[in-house]
C-alpha cells in the first residue's frame, strides 16, 4: 500500500498517458516504490548534472551514447543523482535498450523502463504534475483534518495529552514531547508496544525516518520542546510532517501558559501509575519504564500513596509544581503523577525497609499538604498503601485509590493508612443499592428522626462511644463531659433506638451504621 501523498514510479506508470506507452520494466523492480518528486524530459549526454533527485526522466536515448562505457556512464549518473526512474522511449534511437545500460540499471537499483509505443512527453509530464498537485492538496486537506480536530480537542479542555494522542493515532507510530535538554514530557501511543518502552530503547539510536519538529518558544531560535515521532509501526509518510509541524505551532500556544510543561511530565507520570494500576502494563517492564521517567527507587520496598483533592478545577499546574518542590525535603525518591479526571495526585515513593513506612508516610503527607496549602487549595485526602514490589504495586494504587474515595465525610487526618480503610471501602462500594440504606434506615432510624439539636449531641456521643470500644471513662474524656452526664446520653441513645449498648453485636451492627451513614448521606 502506498503511503498517503506519495506518487510512486509504480504509480505513474499506470496513469493513462504512459500505460499507452507500454512500459516495460527491464532492471530495478525492487524500487518501484520511489517517490517521484517531479518528471522531466531530456535528451543531453550530461542531463544528471541537471537534475536534484527524485526525478523520472523520460528520454529517447539520444543521450545514452553509442558505446557500452559511454552508457554505462549514463546511467550510473542518473543512479548517483537519485533520480526515481529512467523511462527509454524505444524507436527514435534504439529497438531494444543497450545491455550495458541494463545491467548497469541493474547493479544500481535503479528502475529502467523501456516504452514500446510513441507517447508525447509532455502529456505525461502534464499528467504527473496534475497527479503530484492533487495528492499534495489531499496532504494539506489530512492535515488541515487533524489540526481541526486537535483544535477541538483543546477547545473542549483535552489538554496537550489529548492532542499527542490524535497526532499518535493518525501516524500510526508513538509521539513524544521533550524538553530541551532531552527530558520527557510525554508519550502517547498504543500499547503494543508501550511508548516508554519504545523511548527507552530508540531516543539514543535516532532510527532513520524520525520525524522532530521544534515546538517554538517564546523568543527567536529557542525553543520551548521537540515533537518527536518515530517509526516504530510503520514509515512515515510527508503528511506526517506536515501534521507534526501543525502540531507543534497549537502545542506552542498551550505551553506558553506558566509551569506547563511540569503539569504535563507529571501527566505523564500519571498515566504510567494508572497503567501499572489498571493491570495494563507488565510489572516486570515497569522498573526500566520508570526509570526512562526518572525514578530510580533501589532495592528496597515501594510505598503507593494517594492524595485526592476535593472539587478542585483548574490550577493543576501550580499545584503539581507546589508539590513536586515540597516532596524534595521527603529525602526520599518519588514518582508524582497527576490524574485530572479522577482529582487525584498518585505516587511511589521507595523506602529502605518496611519499618520506615510510617516515618515516610508521615513526610509524604505534611508535604502533600503544604504543597496543597500553597496554592489555597481544600485539604487533601492522603492514603497510604502497603509496602510493595513492582509486581503489588499496582494493586497497592489501586487500593489506596478505592481508600481516597472512601476517606471523605471521615474525621479529617493527616494521613489514613489504606488498610485501615477496608471497612469503609466495603461500605462505599456498596453504597449503589437500597440495601445500604435500608440497613442505616433499621439501626438508626429512630435517632435520626429525633429533633435536630438532640441528634447533634447524641450522634457524636454514640461515634466516640464506639470507636473507644464502649469504655465509658475513655469516652467522657474524650467528650469533655463528665460521666453521669455520658451515663444521661447513653441512656437516652439506648432508650430511642431499643438496644442494649453494651452488647458487642449491637456496638458493631451501631458501628457500621455509622460508618455507612457517611457514605449514603
Amino acid at each position: 500500500m502506498e503511503p498517503h501523498g506519495i506518487v510512486t514510479v509504480a504509480r505513474a506508470l499506470e496513469l493513462p498517458a504512459l500505460r499507452r506507452g507500454l512500459p516495460e520494466v527491464m532492471a530495478g523492480a525492487d524500487g518501484l516504490h520511489r517517490p517521484v518528486r517531479w518528471a522531466h524530459a531530456g535528451e543531453a549526454p550530461h542531463i544528471a548534472a541537471l537534475l536534484k533527485g527524485g526525478e523520472l526522466l523520460l528520454t529517447t536515448g539520444l543521450g545514452l551514447g553509442d558505446r557500452p562505457a559511454e552508457q554505462r556512464a549514463f546511467v550510473r549518473g542518473l543512479a548517483e543523482r537519485d533520480i526515481a526512474a529512467l523511462v527509454v522511449e524505444l524507436g527514435a534511437r534504439f529497438r531494444t535498450l543497450p545491455a550495458a545500460a541494463v545491467d548497469t540499471a541493474r547493479s544500481c537499483g535503479l528502475p529502467l523502463v523501456q516504452l514500446h509505443r510513441e507517447v508525447p512527453f509532455v502529456a505525461v509530464t502534464e499528467e504527473i504534475h496534475t497527479e503530484l498537485v492533487n495528492e499534495h492538496y489531499a496532504v494539506l486537506r489530512r492535515a488541515e483534518e487533524l489540526h481541526d480536530r486537535c483544535t477541538r480537542a483543546l477547545l473542549d479542555g483535552g489538554g496537550v495529552p489529548e492532542v499527542l494522542r490524535l497526532l499518535a493515532g493518525f501516524t500510526g507510530n508513538p509521539v513524544f514531547l521533550e524538553a530541551p535538554e532531552g527530558r520527557l514530557l510525554y508519550a502517547a501511543g498504543g500499547p503494543d508496544p508501550g511508548p516508554l518502552q519504545v523511548w527507552d530503547g530508540l531516543r539514543e539510536a535516532r532510527p532513520a525516518g524520525r520525524v522532530e519538529v521544534p515546538v517554538p518558544g517564546r523568543g527567536p531560535g529557542a525553543p520551548r520542546a521537540r515533537l518527536v515521532v518515530l517509526p516504530v509501526n510503520g514509515p512515515a509518510a510527508p503528511v506526517h510532517r506536515i501534521a507534526a509541524d501543525r502540531t507543534a505551532a497549537l502545542l506552542a500556544v498551550v505551553l506558553l501558559q506558566a509551569r506547563q510543561e511540569e503539569e504535563l511530565a507529571a501527566r505523564g507520570r500519571g498515566d504510567f501509575l494508572t497503567d501499572l494500576a489498571e493491570d495494563r502494563l507488565d510489572p516486570a517492564d515497569a522498573p526500566a519504564q520508570a526509570r526512562v521517567l526518572g525514578f530510580r527507587p533501589g532495592p528496597g520496598p515501594l510505598l503507593p500513596v494517594m492524595m485526592k483533592l476535593p472539587c478542585r478545577d483548574g490550577g493543576w499546574a501550580a499545584l503539581t509544581c507546589a508539590v513536586q518542590e515540597e516532596l524534595t525535603a521527603v529525602g526520599v525518591p518519588v514518582l508524582l503523577g497527576v490524574r485530572l479526571p479522577e482529582g487525584r495526585m498518585p505516587l511511589l515513593a521507595a523506602l529502605r525497609d518496611a519499618a520506615d513506612r510510617p516515618a515516610v508516610a508521615a513526610r509524604l503527607a505534611a508535604a502533600l499538604r503544604a504543597g496543597a496549602r500553597r496554592v489555597r487549595a481544600r485539604p487533601p485526602v492522603v492514603v497510604v498503601g502497603a509496602p510493595a514490589d513492582w509486581a503489588s504495586a499496582g494493586a497497592g494504587l489501586r487500593h489506596a485509590a478505592e481508600a481516597a474515595e472512601a476517606a471523605p465525610g471521615l474525621p479529617d487526618r493527616e494521613w489514613y493508612d489504606a488498610r485501615a480503610l477496608d471497612v469503609d471501602l466495603l461500605l462505599w462500594r456498596l453504597r449503589a443499592g437500597d440495601d445500604l440504606t435500608a440497613f442505616v434506615d433499621r439501626a438508626l432510624g429512630p435517632l435520626l428522626a429525633h429533633d435536630a439539636s438532640a441528634r447533634a449531641e447524641l450522634l457524636p456521643t454514640l461515634d466516640v462511644y464506639l470507636r473507644h470500644a464502649g469504655r465509658k471513662a475513655e469516652t467522657a474524656r474524650a467528650l469533655h463531659v463528665n460521666r453521669q452526664t455520658l451515663y444521661d446520653r447513653l441512656g437516652r441513645i439506648a432508650g430511642l433506638l431499643g438496644m442494649d449498648l453494651d452488647d458487642p453485636d449491637t456496638r458493631l451492627t451501631l458501628g457500621l451504621a455509622l460508618r455507612a451513614r457517611r457514605v449514603v448521606v
